[in-house]
This record gives structure tokens, sequence and C-alpha cells, in this order.
């Protein structure tokens, strides 16, 4: 690619700037601009109709400045405005904003569509960069200067007529367009001289929107832009700084975040970056950025799905799967790692009965913002042993720990074969086919315990009888003694030669609530080449449970092992 094309960002000179260790601990003014800024880089603007479920949405969320429109621009822009006012839909605690170039009829025009609000905040703005002033306005500092300073006395004289004869509350906005690009001393000189024009107080502050208009820098570097304005602004009590961030370096949010911790006292974004190019500062990330530090951002994301919905059904823009906090597998794992980390974890949390969220690779409660816990781990061929327990416990079963390599190789198998992610369904029914279809060849066709008390000895035995078929030979009477069921039933099966199959560890656990629930028993047995194997074995009698699940191991094992079609016992 060719070199020396391009201008590099010239810094601003702070060695003694402050922003570096301090941390944003409160929320900001916030503004959306999703009416404006984001409909105005839609491929198809959004109708009537969209404008207001996204206006309201915004009001659910908790936005109480919103920047609905550029009313002198167009009619439609112009109409949504209108129908906000005279439809009633504005709260009373919620001001309205309207974006305006620093020209004549456009403000004039601007003032008409603005009768009959409540609050509103009037934004005008002319670009003050050092290109825009070569390149499209041809004009020097001073002409770019009376450009704003006529615009603010004219907004400020109709203000005041507007004031003084209807109940409307009226606030000033100036933006330097292309601040980034903007000599610092201009824009701090410019700023004040729209100030003054303004008659701004501490009492009355006017909104000086500091705009990274083309991202041109890291974003420690409009940070210092910020602080030096911040310090060098004479009147800064009488001003709020606001910033409105662009993503064309990808750094929106690390540059509003820094620029808030420069000084900024304001936000100016869009629900998930939508926006001109690669669009706005995402509010959404910004403000769960600060809920996951403990700061109360203000804004209610407590259902971002419907959020999403509502976004990607009025923009038609698509929120990526990978968009922090609200894509569809952000708080998903395919990782075998991250699958056991974030399983332990829950665990931790579960057993400690803790009350601060210490789960792993996930940066927030997937709660907190309405989100499911069944969709964290899901199954590809990178899925690791602890995944495919993990799903299995949407169904009720709790793999024992020593069991999860050996089915997360039978699921690892099937994803590579499909070539493509495993559905939880598929994964309970690859459990099924592999352990409670197993049905031959060894069966047990009758059984029965009793106990007995044998002399000299304090503890009961446990005594088995019952027949057992190999294939369709002949049922054959087995019996064994053991210290309980289990060991009754493996002393039985020794005498028709399978003790080479030793029994090695059993769990079980219940696997629906109530007097009518069943029981599944985890088998662990090695085969006779030392390999761990297992099954399981599903009843109502936890003692037959035990033993169809020994049967089940003991069938695994075998070359000719048979399988049946059966239903499963439970689905989602």
């Amino acid at each position: 690619m060719k070199t020396n094309k391009y201008f590099p960002f010239t810094p601003v000179n702070i060695p003694d700037r402050t922003w570096p260790s301090k941390t944003i601990e409160k929320a900001p003014v916030w503004c959306s601009v999703d009416l404006r800024d984001g409909n105005q880089a839609l491929i198809d603007p959004m109708n009537l109709e969209e404008k207001l479920e996204m206006f309201q949405t915004l009001l659910d969320i908790g936005v109480k400045e919103i920047e609905v429109g550029f009313p002198s621009a167009s009619e439609t822009e112009y109409e949504i405005l209108r129908t906000l006012i005279e439809g009633g839909y504005i709260p009373d605690d919620v001001t309205v904003q309207v974006l305006v170039q620093s020209r004549e009829h456009l403000i004039k025009k601007t003032f008409e569509a603005v009768r009959g609000a409540k609050n509103v905040i009037i934004h005008f703005y002319n670009s003050t960069s050092t290109l825009q002033r070569k390149v499209v306005f041809k004009k020097d500092m001073d002409g770019i200067t009376d450009i704003a300073v006529t615009g603010a006395r004219l907004i400020k004289k109709l203000s005041d007529e507007l004031m003084e004869t209807s109940d409307i509350h009226i606030r000033y906005e100036y933006s330097p367009e292309s601040y980034t690009g903007t000599e610092p001393d201009f824009a701090v000189e410019i700023c004040e001289k729209v100030l003054e024009e303004l008659g701004a107080t501490p009492e009355n502050p006017v909104i000086l929107n500091l705009p990274s208009t083309v991202e041109g820098s890291t974003p420690n570097g409009y940070a210092d832009q910020i602080e030096y304005f911040c310090r060098h602004l004479k009147s800064r009590e009488s001003a709020i700084i606001s910033l409105h961030p662009h993503n064309d370096r990808g750094t929106a949010v690390a540059a509003a975040e820094l620029g808030l911790l420069a000084g900024a006292d304001r936000i100016e974004g869009t629900l998930f970056g939508n926006g001109e190019r690669t669009g706005n500062v995402d509010i959404v990330t910004l403000a769960l950025n600060m809920y996951t530090q403990n700061v109360d951002s203000k804004l209610d994301f407590s259902n971002i799905n419907k959020i999403k919905d509502v976004y990607e059904r009025n923009t038609k823009m698509k929120v990526s799967p990978r968009h922090p906090y609200a894509g569809e597998l952000v708080f998903t794992a395919f990782s075998g790692s991250h699958q056991d980390a974030i399983n332990k974890g829950k665990a931790y949390m579960e057993e400690t009965h803790s009350d601060r969220w210490e789960v792993p690779y996930l940066p927030i409660d997937p709660a907190d913002v309405g989100r499911e816990y069944e969709p964290i781990i899901r199954i590809n061929s990178q899925s690791g042993k602890g995944g495919a327990a993990f799903v299995m416990q949407e169904f009720g079963f709790k793999m024992p720990k020593a069991m999860h390599p050996e089915f997360g190789a039978v699921v690892q198998a099937a994803c590579e074969k499909k070539g493509k992610e495993l559905k939880s369904q598929e994964v309970f029914d690859l459990f099924i086919e592999e352990y409670r279809n197993v049905c031959g060849p060894y069966k047990l066709l009758n059984h029965k315990f009793s106990e007995e008390k044998e002399e000299n000895e304090e503890l009961t035995k446990v005594h088995f009888t019952g027949e057992i078929k190999y294939k369709d030979n002949a049922p054959v009477r087995i019996e064994g003694t053991g210290n309980g069921p289990i060991g009754a039933f493996c002393q039985a099966m020794n005498t028709i030669g399978l003790q080479d199959y030793p029994f090695i560890d059993y769990s079980e656990h219940a696997i629906a609530a109530g007097s009518d629930s069943k029981a599944v028993s985890y088998i662990h047995i090695k085969d006779p080449a030392g390999k761990d194997v297992f099954g399981i074995g599903i009843s109502h009698n936890i003692n037959y449970a035990s033993l169809k699940g020994i049967l089940c191991a003991i069938n695994r094992c075998q070359p000719d092992c048979e399988r049946a079609e059966q239903p499963p016992i439970f689905t989602k």
C-alpha cells in the first residue's frame, strides 16, 4: 500500500495530563441520537410509526435527552417532531433535541417546529476544522467564527421571544463540527464567543458538544483534546462538555470512556452504535461497561433482547453475534477449557452463596440483561468434555466427573461427522442412544433381593437371585451375596465369567421431582483391558436402576452390543 499519503494526527502537548489516573465513578448525561444521526445513516430511513416505537423504547431505557431530528431539513423530519409534541408523547422530564446548521432560514424554521414543546435543546453547529475551512467553506478563522456567533445571536433572540409567549423551556447546544480536526486553541476561542453570545452562566450552562466527527487518533489523543479544552475554556463552569464520538477507527467506546475521564459530562450516541460510516459510539456497550464496574449507568438494559428486536425491526440493521452484551454468541462458550471454567464458576457461586459475580469468561451475569443460562455453553468440535455434561444438566442429568471424558468423546465425534454445531436436543439424543438404548447382549429377565444375617456377624448381607440371558441362549440362574444390592449383583455376575469387569464406582440422583420421580444410576467399571467404561440405568426403583446401569456398562464393552429404540424419558 502507498505510504506518505495521509496526514498523521498531531497530538496535543499535555505533559501533566490527569485523566490516566482517574476512573469513571458516575454516569454521564445521556443523549440518544438514534432518531437523527442513526436514522440518516439507514439505507431505508424509519417511517413515522417506526420512529415512534424507537422513541418509546428510548424512554423505557431511561434516556432523558433525545435528539429527534433535523426539522428544517425535510418534511419527514418536521413531521416526527410535530407528532411527538401534538400527540403528547414527550414526558415532562424528557427533553427533545433538534439539530440545525448555523444558517438563518434553517434556524427560523426550527423554531416553528418546536412550538408547543415543554423542554427543548436547540443544537446548532458549523464545521470548524482546518480541512473543512480550506476545502469546503474557503473561509479563515474569523469567517467561521462569524457563522457561529451570528447563529447564536439569532437563536438567543428567537428563544427569548418564544419563552416570553409560551411555557417552553429552551436550552442551547453548540457543536464545532469536526472538533478533532480543529486547532485546539481555535476550538476554545470560538466556543467562548458562542457562550458569551448565548449568555451562558453556571445556573444556565450551554452544552458544548465536541464531536469526533471522523475518528482520527487513538483514544488517548481524543482524551488529551478534551482535557486541553476543559483546562483552557475560561467559562468552564458555564458549560456542559458533551462528547459525540464516531467509530471510524473502531475505538469510539474507548474514546468516550477516556473522554469522560478527561472531564466530559455528557455522551451523545446510539443503540448498538448505528450511524454514518462505521457508526456512532454505542451507548449499550458504554453503559454496561460502567455497570460491570459497579457504576449505576442510569439506563435500563435488563431486557436487552427486546431492545435488540425493536432496533433490528425498525432500522433493518442486524446486531452482530459478537456484539458486546447483546450479541447472540457473547454469553456462549464453545471452547472446552472455557466451558469447564464457567461450570466451575457457577458451582462455586452456588456452594458459597456468593452475592458477587465470580464466573470466569463472563464479565456480566447474563440474567442481568435478560439473557438465559441455557445457551451459554454450546457444542461443536472444539468443545471439551465438560460442555456436553453441562448441556445434559438442562435435561436433569448430572453425570459424575469421571464420565465426562467418555461422553465428551462421543459428542465430539458426532460434531466432527456433522461438521457443525450440535443443538442441546441432539446432545441429549446422543446420550440416550449411547447409554439408555443399550439392551443386550446380556439381559436380566428377573431378579429378587433378600437380606440375611450370618452367624457371628453383626452386618446384614444382601442376597441376589435372578435369571440372565445372553443373546438367544437359554436363561441362566445366577446368585450372589454382598454388603449391598450392587455388591450382591456383581458377585452373581462373576459366576458366569464376568469377573474381568471390575466395579469401580457409582452415583445416583432423581431426574424428576415428586413421589413419581425416577432415579438414574451411573455405573463406572473397567473393561478387561483396564479402560474406563460407564453405563446408566433408569427406574423408579433405585436398586433396579443400579442393576440396569451395570448391565449397560458391561454390554457396552461387548463387540456385539445390542441397541433398541426407546422413547425418551425426559425432554427439555
